[in-house]
């Protein structure tokens, strides 16, 4: 989900153009991961950034007694990017493929089988950072047959948001003809695309964008309140003001001349996968960094999360002003090495077949597969374990209506599920 670390503007747009081509191959994400921490590697320190602060990540725990288990024996999937369910009272869940389809089946070890939900292969393009990377289920799906996706298309290269409606609750396929869209944007590069969509309990549907690709932010979309990218937006559903959505009225920029009032947070590099906490509410989301460091924020209304001012905690770009009192630090960082280089945000654990992990932020890394239990207090990290370095290729975390937890490994197919050893 990262984007390539480059050391010159030429070389920023011949990777940037070369990207355009990488699509429809089985392991072009995982490629694109590899050639990002190359690059960042080698170029690490003519990139440096000027702040010489170091991570600051609090000492590991003890591991914890659990382990990650096949969770589908019997089931592959190609390019998994989301697992959920509908919140409808069955037992079905749902993977996203990222090629452009979702399949659905029963959420039990002994599924044979998981059928197409859903088929818009043909309008997706996928390849790379790109492809159908979202699904969220309307908070009254059972009455309305409302789903929700982000994807991303070409001929104009644009990132869509749009609506489907499913025949009935219960119902096996869904029309590919009943899309709406809702919104719509461009995106100047083929990589950094968010893709996450999910409702908040404020019942309003959350939208993860990146910052448009290439490197470095060229032109600086994160810092820039008059474009959708690099931002989480906010919007209901449920209105028509915008055509076929409205805006919030407490949305933080709504009449503002000099901003979108979608828009929810801004200063995000490449927010891929973001939560909500049951408990709190609070929003968590993984941050792709650029060249040496990862990071987990906790997302506040109007807030500003730093990018391309500051990677993470560390000052990035040497002609802004990195006044750290306008901008809001992660909770958590980690470096480029052997802890991975793309990070995959996860969830507060609620689910009940784990106690050890109860109430922590449970989120993993692309390169490594590792996976971490972050423990907090709600405002600042306590501390940080390494569950285990078996994720895979972890492309992202997943609940049942039970809120247990799955990890998605893209590469591999394959779903797992925390257990105790």
């Amino acid at each position: 989900m990262n984007g390539l670390t480059l050391v010159s503007t030429n070389v920023e747009n011949f990777v940037g153009t070369a990207m355009i081509y990488l699509k429809k191959t089985a392991t072009a994400l995982l490629g694109s991961l590899v050639a990002t921490a190359l690059f960042a590697f080698v170029v690490s320190m003519a990139c440096r950034p000027r702040d010489a602060e170091k991570a600051g990540t609090p000492a590991a725990d003890s591991p914890t007694a659990v382990q990650l288990v096949n969770a589908f024996p019997n089931l592959t999937f190609e390019q998994p990017v989301e697992f959920t369910h509908a919140g409808d009272g069955t037992n079905r869940v749902f993977v996203v493929e990222q090629a452009g389809r979702i399949r659905s089946f029963t959420n039990d070890p002994a599924a044979k089988s998981a059928g197409v939900y859903l088929d818009i292969r043909d309008r997706v393009e996928a390849g790379g950072e790109m492809g159908l990377l979202g699904l969220a289920f309307h908070p009254n799906f059972r009455q309305n047959g409302y789903f929700f996706v982000n994807y991303t298309k070409n001929n104009p290269r644009e990132t869509v948001i749009s609506r489907f409606k499913a025949s009935s609750a219960s119902a096996d396929k869904v029309d590919p003809g009943s899309e709406v869209v809702l919104l719509k944007f461009r995106q100047p590069y083929s990589n950094h695309n968010g893709g996450k969509v999910a409702f908040g309990p404020d019942g309003m549907l959350y939208i993860a964008t990146g910052d448009g690709g290439s490197a470095n932010d060229p032109q600086n979309n994160g810092q820039n309140r008059a474009t959708y990218l690099g931002k989480i937006l906010r919007i209901d559903v449920n209105k028509t003001d915008k055509g076929n959505y409205g805006i919030p009225a407490d949305n933080p920029f709504v009449n503002q001349s000099d901003a979108l009032g979608e828009i929810y947070a801004y200063g995000l590099r490449n927010p891929w996968r973001f939560s909500f906490d049951p408990q709190t509410g609070q929003l968590w989301t993984g941050d792709v960094g650029q060249n040496e460091l990862e990071e987990i924020d906790i997302v506040t209304k109007g807030g500003n999360y730093g990018w391309r001012i500051m990677e993470a905690r560390n000052c990035f770009n040497p002609k802004a002003d990195c006044d750290r009192q306008k901008l809001i630090e992660p909770i958590h960082q980690y470096r480029h090495g052997s802890d991975g280089n793309s990070v995959t945000g996860g969830v507060v654990y609620r689910g009940k077949g784990v106690s050890d992990l109860q109430g922590k932020y449970i989120f993993g890394d692309f390169g490594s597969g590792k996976v971490w239990a972050l423990s907090h207090n709600g405002k600042q990290s306590t501390g940080n374990q390494l569950l285990t370095s078996s994720g895979g290729n972890i492309s992202a975390f997943g609940e049942d209506a039970n809120r247990e937890l799955y990890v998605l490994d893209h590469v591999g197919g394959v779903i797992r599920k925390f257990g105790n050893k």
